[in-house]
């Protein structure tokens, strides 16, 4: 994988784009690896803008969705990965899918009455993941291969901390044993528009050539609790100053060959009529409109389907 060597004289001469993508990085004499993404007006300004969420459901959800491409990028397979958050909370699902094409998709339910009990209750500030989500509350990563020979994998966990960051650092340490800092942040600026960055930072373990890794992790742990939201976000602050602020004592070798994202989503007619003929036609026939269709919407990217009935009925078959 290409990748060069961040200096002050060469932030200028990356390839590496404004915003909506995400890419790979390495500090130079410390045991850590690292991706960094940057997501604006291609990708989660829309996402998130579709459904009209409530802003802090909204920044939750943008974190899902960065939390997918942060992980589904760094794997070498042809897929795609979701980070779905479940509960009987206020919110009862959320879920952000990376594809490894770079296609972004996100969405949240939720209960209005319920959310506006919660908001009144935390005065309007962020509420945290037991309350979204109750105490049954879990994160799943899901990788879903496209070979379909192959079975899906899940890794689960509580949402027991304050953050949704925090519980996928616990799904790292408890499920893959590998340590992670990550940092995620959305928000909204004066014209609507929404903007989120993230990071992450994992440890690599020691062996016969890198002895013992333990203080080179805290050092980087050191320098990783420093990152701000702020500057996450910032448009003025592209991700290569950003990155090379946090770790340039030794310099940073970053990977040239960025991956563009982009909001698209996986819902196609095809797909639909072939999850239309497995249900029952009683069921079916009561969900028909007058005119003899079925009417769907996706729920991720709110684009209408209508399909004949006669088309998935088990006589059409």
């Amino acid at each position: 994988m290409a990748a060069f060597l961040l200096m002050e004289s060469a932030m200028t001469q990356s390839n590496i784009p404004m915003d909506d993508f995400v890419a790979g990085f390495s500090p130079q004499g410390l045991p850590v690896r690292g991706r960094v993404i940057r997501l604006s007006e291609g990708t989660i300004s829309p996402i998130l803008k579709r459904h009209a969420y409530p802003d802090h459901l909204a920044e939750i959800l943008g974190e899902a969705v960065m939390l997918s491409a942060l992980v589904g990028s760094g794997m070498k397979f042809d897929g795609k990965i979701l980070a779905q958050a479940e509960g009987d909370g206020p919110v009862s699902m959320l879920v952000g899918e990376y594809t490894k094409a770079g296609g972004l998709r996100g969405y949240a339910r939720h209960e209005p009455e319920r959310w506006a009990w919660l908001d009144k209750v935390n005065k309007g500030e962020k509420p945290h993941m037991p309350q979204l989500f109750g105490a049954m509350g879990r994160l799943g990563l899901m990788i879903v291969y496209a070979n379909t020979d192959l079975k899906p994998y899940q890794g689960i966990v509580p949402l027991a901390k304050g953050s949704l960051a925090q519980c996928a650092e616990d799904y790292f340490r408890q499920s893959e044993q590998v340590e992670t800092k990550l940092r995620l942040a959305v928000q909204r600026d004066v014209t609507g528009s929404w903007r989120a960055g993230g990071m992450m930072i994992q440890k690599i373990a020691g062996d016969l050539a890198r002895g013992d890794t333990d203080e080179g992790w805290r050092e980087a742990e050191a320098l990783f609790s420093t990152l701000t939201d702020e500057e996450l976000t910032d448009p003025a602050l592209p991700a290569p100053d950003l990155i090379y602020r946090l770790f340039h004592e030794g310099g940073v070798a970053m990977d040239s060959d960025a991956q563009v994202l982009d909001d698209i989503c996986t819902c196609n007619r095809d797909r639909l009529v072939g999850t239309l003929q497995g249900m029952a036609d009683e069921s079916l026939r009561d969900m028909v409109e007058p005119d003899g269709t079925l009417k769907v919407d996706c729920q991720f990217c709110s684009r209408s389907y209508s399909i004949d009935i006669d088309e998935v009925t088990s006589a059409a078959n």
